[in-house]
């Protein structure tokens, strides 16, 4: 590294010592970046395998000659959806003699009346429910699934979580994809009820749709491993019992099972084309207690399985993206990193010596920048999203990917060091149009200084791109990435506090039924 002075630039050379300490922070700040551009080019080369591979379809199951099938609901504490998603399953158009409602309600509110209600409701039209109950939340959402099979009638296991509403002709649409005794599990795309509820809502979707139109496609069509998403999807029982079962010694048993099933010999099938609407978390305290959950039982999912996934016999194609995928969140710590170290770089690049760093960074930035606008422009495309919608939606998406980095990190050190941590559900409070009051919800959470650590973050990320914009910088480029980690990490943490609000203002309703749509 040489430190003659750029043309032009009228910056003095630093001191040997002060040297040596930019040094370290550039090399810090380009491991960093290149380890998330990696990643970011990982999603181009999906979005790649996806278009070249096209999309399967699995023809509707025809006949009366059908296997039996237990649909499983677990459930703690769903007041305002339960009686919704008791009605969908039990409206699946399916021989009534063939089908097992299972609901697992461990709820400790009054959801089991609300729960007792509609499945006495159900029976009265010919369905097969039972509700099953246990003594404790030993496993949480695992142990109820893992409890209720004892008592499961089906060959075939559905399951849904509460937030969902599967369509009548669902089971119709995915049995038919066990006509090959091989296949083990089969999961639909997941869809959503109220994507346009709010600016959140609508960034989740394309979020969402990235991981289920691409992703899911790509690796299934692929030949590589892919996951049970923990709802919309349908399991072969012996492919259960040939794993293991389910665990809960990680937060995600969905990610689990679906490993050691597919280790196991299990294949699995993904239908784009079917497709199970949910409700996405329209208040951010709920949303980022789902993404700690997802991250760090991602990650405790890594430490557990990615020894054997690398000894395994299969192509090496499979064991490496089955490896990306695990270690998928490892990335956000290394975004707290840049966000730190980008405003000093900021500083550190106008200084002699430093000539290189410009075209170095608009190189990375604009491969990691351009791959994952791919990647999210053709989810939305698939899903009927104009493409004037779909490019304005792609910085607003990575705001708040980069807004959650914070809480993310948290959750991958947890896993890091063994840290157990309860399974908190993510409530749903039936939020599915636009105007709905949420502010008397009994399920808020939250406090005022959650969003602490992102606020300071933006302010940090404020500070560097204020003194480009006023410190006559001669290479101002980052100002816009500086702006887009300021607003990242500014949005969660700004609706942190105000979603906090409500539950100190006011008290919970206690009506759970008029809420529900």
């Amino acid at each position: 590294m040489t430190r003659s002075r750029a043309p032009g630039n009228s910056a003095a050379p630093p001191s040997n010592a002060l040297f040596a300490i930019e040094a370290v922070i550039a090399t810090i700040y380009y491991v960093a970046l290149t380890i998330v551009v990696v990643q970011g080019a990982h999603r181009l080369a999906l979005t790649r395998l996806y278009s070249l591979r096209g999309e399967a379809r699995t023809p509707q199951l025809v006949g009366d000659d059908v296997p039996t099938v237990t649909v499983q609901l677990p459930m703690y504490n769903e007041r305002y959806v339960a009686a919704r998603l008791i009605e969908a399953a039990a409206a699946l158009d399916w021989p009534r003699d063939r089908m097992q409602v299972q609901i697992l309600d461990d709820s400790t509110d009054d959801t089991r009346g609300i729960v007792d209600a509609a499945a006495e409701r159900a029976r009265a039209e010919g369905v097969v429910v039972e509700v099953v109950r246990r003594e404790d939340r030993v496993g949480y959402k695992a142990g109820a699934l893992e409890h209720g099979l004892a008592s499961a009638t089906g060959e075939f296991i559905a399951v849904f979580d509460a937030d969902f509403v599967p369509p009548r002709d669902f089971l119709r649409r995915t049995v038919g994809a066990f006509a090959d005794e091989s296949v083990g599990m089969v999961q639909a795309r997941w869809e959503h009820l109220n994507r346009d509820f709010s600016l959140l809502t609508r960034a989740q979707a394309v979020l969402l749709d990235g991981h289920f139109v691409v992703e899911q496609t790509a690796r299934s069509q692929s030949g590589r491993f892919f996951n049970f998403n923990g709802t919309a999807g349908l399991w072969r029982r012996q492919a259960i019992v040939d794993a293991g079962g389910w665990d809960h010694d990680t937060l995600t048993e969905d990610l689990d099972l679906s490993y050691r099933a597919q280790l196991a010999g299990w294949r699995f099938e993904y239908l784009t084309d079917v497709t199970a609407p949910a409700e996405i978390p329209a208040e951010i305290h709920a949303f980022r207690s789902q993404q700690h959950r997802w991250a760090k039982g991602a990650a405790e999912c890594c430490l557990k399985l990615a020894r054997r996934v690398t000894k395994a016999p299969l192509p090496a194609r499979v064991r490496f993206e089955a490896l990306v995928h695990l270690t998928a969140n490892f990335a956000y710590p290394l975004l707290i990193v840049l966000a730190v170290t980008m405003p000093l770089m900021a500083r550190i690049r106008q200084h002699p010596g430093y000539e290189w760093a410009t075209p170095l960074d608009l190189t990375l930035f604009s491969i990691g920048f351009g791959s994952v606008a791919a990647f999210y422009v053709a989810a939305q495309r698939r899903v009927g999203i104009s493409l004037v919608r779909a490019l304005a939606m792609v910085p607003v998406v990575l705001a708040v990917d980069i807004g959650l980095a914070v809480h993310k990190s948290r959750a991958v050190f947890e896993a890091l060091v063994g840290h157990r941590t309860a399974f908190v559900r993510t409530p749903k409070m039936a939020l599915v149009k636009r105007g709905q009051r949420w502010t008397s919800n009994a399920y808020l959470r939250g406090s005022l200084v959650a969003g602490l650590p992102e606020l300071i973050i933006a302010a940090w990320c404020l500070s560097g791109a204020g003194a480009m914009l006023f410190g006559r910088y001669i290479d101002p480029w980052p100002l816009p990435f500086l702006l887009l980690f300021a607003g990242g990490f500014g949005y969660v943490g700004a609706l942190s506090v105000a979603h906090a609000i409500p539950r100190l203002r006011s008290r919970p309703s206690s009506a759970p039924a008029s809420l529900a749509p």
